[in-house]
């Protein structure tokens, strides 16, 4: 029985995902034009070559922002079963906490935190 209902669940999913593209494609309006099809830049037309080399250190910096930023939502969750579960869960996010500060440490001694 339970396969059945994990069958009609997918089969559900695609139908309406399936539609739901179907519907926007032929029920949105299209027009094109040039200035559809050139580079967009905040508005501005740009001002010399668009394919230009970042420094390395800003995709660093915006990749452990990214980390510590999504490891904070996981907090939540364990904040809410925190008396329920009691010490099993103190005992798990003090193990979280410390990779997370290892991995803190490890981006600082690398000097991945510097902004230049």
């Amino acid at each position: 029985m339970e396969s059945y209902s994990l069958l009609t669940f997918f089969l559900t999913a695609a139908l309406l995902v399936g539609g739901a593209i179907l519907f926007s494609h032929y029920a949105a309006p299209h027009s094109v034009n040039a200035a559809k099809s050139e580079p967009y830049e905040c508005g501005i037309p740009t001002e010399g070559p668009t394919w230009i080399q970042f420094h390395v250190g800003y995709y660093l910096f915006a990749i452990i922002y990214l980390i510590f930023d999504v490891e904070t939502v996981f907090i939540y969750p364990w904040a809410v079963v925190m008396r329920e579960i009691g010490l099993t869960a103190f005992v798990e996010i003090l193990i979280f906490f410390t990779v997370l500060g290892l991995g803190l440490l490890y981006a600082w001694k690398k000097k991945a935190l510097i902004w230049e």
